[in-house]
């Protein structure tokens, strides 16, 4: 079976914030049956694990003779081998992976830097200028992201790894407030949230949290 990277002790507390939390959620998406390696922090940063990601971070994804790193890829191989998660269509698959890369190249960027400003800037004199600042860009993602969703369920035709991607991206703002001005982005994560592959991915998340006692 593949064998995905995991944080041993994630910091987002079970939140399934966790990147690998993408992967898990694509497995359960095409029903591929996966195995766990979990990984402290100081192992992260070792050979080994350097060995499969080089910049020390997770999640990674084995299977063979193949290593990847990057969620995005991981989310993509999976997609290309399995049914499920890309369209039939030609056209339509290319659509989807225009979306995956649009969620972590357009809406992601942003998102993390408020995450890092809330995180660890709070004591800076600029703070409340610099974090307005990040979420006013983000605002007009979120806009230009709501008009192009419109009254659809999903952002190209049926549920895609481009939804499974930008809803993961999207799901770090839960608590900022910046989702409920678009009430259709809003609807869009509880959507992807009710999927059972994302409960289920959700579950096996949430159970490493609670079996670390973090």
């Amino acid at each position: 079976m593949p064998i995905l990277t995991a944080f041993e002790r994630s910091p987002d507390r079970g939140r399934g914030l966790a990147r690998d939390m993408r992967v898990r959620w694509a497995f359960e998406e095409v029903g591929q049956p996966y195995d766990v390696r979990l990984v402290s922090f100081p192992e992260m940063k070792a050979p080994a694990h350097r060995a499969r990601h080089p910049f020390g971070q997770i999640p990674t994804y084995e299977d063979g003779g193949l290593v990847l790193f990057e969620s995005g890829a991981i989310v993509l191989h999976i997609a290309e081998h399995h049914p499920g998660l890309l369209p039939a269509d030609a056209n339509a698959r290319s659509r989807a992976i225009a979306w995956m890369f649009a969620a972590l190249s357009t809406v992601e960027p942003s998102i993390v830097e408020r995450s890092m400003a809330v995180l660890f800037e709070r004591d800076k004199p600029w703070h409340v200028e610099r974090l307005a600042m990040i979420e006013d860009r983000i605002r007009v993602r979120l806009g230009e992201l709501s008009r192009a969703l419109g009254e659809a369920d999903w952002l190209d035709g049926a549920f895609s790894a481009g939804d499974l991607m930008m809803i993961t991206v999207l799901r770090r703002l839960g608590g900022s407030g910046l989702v409920e001005a678009f009430p259709n982005v809003a609807a869009y994560i509880a959507r992807g949230e009710a999927r059972p592959a994302y409960q289920r991915a959700f579950a096996d998340q949430l159970a490493v949290f609670t079996a670390s006692g973090s």
